[in-house]
């Protein structure tokens, strides 16, 4: 029997949580079907952007992603302390980026309200928006009822696009984080769409080689003259590396980046019989080749 998820979040126990969602019957909804001969890579981008909104409205920190053709990977950190810190008009300010206020509340956050009773109603309702900013089930809900509407749109049609609810899965330790982790960024070499993990594209160590990349390289100004710039799309806000010393940053990931990149591929090296991709042998350690000390 289905349990409620309710029963099965604890973030005080475990903050930490895999999360998987499938394409109706696993179909390739969100890459080249090969049946149809259509292309729906460009999707993959819809919920990149999807969660780049998320991560300003939820305290959800994400720590990785990989989104494939007919199903996604998330490792995504509860944070419930940080939504309890905030005040009343910075959680009805978040929310508002995805939902419309009623007007009370907009009515309470004016001081326009006079009764007691008016001005409970609307405190309660913001204090529900607080509770659902940590909650995974309204977070899964907003990511996976856009894109499927935007799909259907699309497609012209309707019914789902997701088979199911979302799987999620407790993370109990460090260990378990990093292995997971892994495990999602390997998506792409695993299924033996790369040679190497920094090839991979729509994951989550991909970003964060970029974004390491453009923090070394000295900024570049941009060229006034240049009118046919286009804007750059948005990518997920992901939750740093605190380091091996990571008691100064609890709220980090308690590893370094250099150590992770050598965890992915040392772990991508290792053949396994029910994956089809895994790193060449003769393939430079990951620094080497990325030129990192």
């Amino acid at each position: 029997m289905t349990r409620p998820r309710s029963e099965l979040v604890s973030p005080a126990d475990t903050p930490y949580y895999h999360c998987v969602c499938r394409c109706v019957r696993r179909a390739f909804l969100c890459g080249e079907d090969r049946f149809t001969n259509t292309d729906y890579s460009h999707r993959k981008q819809w919920v990149l952007e999807r969660l780049a909104l998320l991560g300003e409205v939820f305290t959800i920190e994400l720590c990785a992603y990989a989104v494939m053709s007919n199903h996604y990977h998330l490792v995504v950190h509860l944070n419930p302390k940080r939504a309890e810190s905030l005040s009343d008009t910075e959680v009805a300010e978040r929310w508002a980026k995805l939902f419309t206020w009623p007007i009370m509340v907009g009515r309470y956050l004016a001081g326009k309200l006079t009764t007691d009773a008016e001005k409970q109603v609307a405190i309660d309702i913001i204090q529900q928006w607080r509770e659902r900013l940590s909650d995974i089930s309204w977070y899964m809900r907003c990511l996976n009822e856009h894109i499927a509407r935007k799909a259907n749109e699309e497609d012209k049609c309707k019914g789902r696009f997701w088979e199911g609810r979302f799987k999620s899965q407790a993370i109990l330790d460090e260990a378990g984080l990093l292995a997971c982790m892994t495990y999602v960024d390997l998506n792409p070499l695993r299924a033996g769409i790369v040679d190497t993990p920094e090839h991979s594209a729509d994951v989550s160590i991909n970003q964060r080689l970029k974004q390491y990349q453009q923090s070394t390289e000295k900024p570049t100004p941009p060229d006034p003259t240049d009118k046919n710039g286009s804007e750059t799309a948005k990518t997920p806000l992901l939750q740093d590396f605190s380091g091996n010393h990571h008691q100064d940053k609890p709220e980090g990931i308690p590893f370094s980046f250099a150590d992770y990149l050598e965890l992915v591929d040392w772990t991508g090296r290792a053949q396994r019989k029910d994956k089809r991709g895994s790193i060449p042998k003769d393939t430079p350690p990951i620094l080497e080749r990325l030129g990192l000390d």
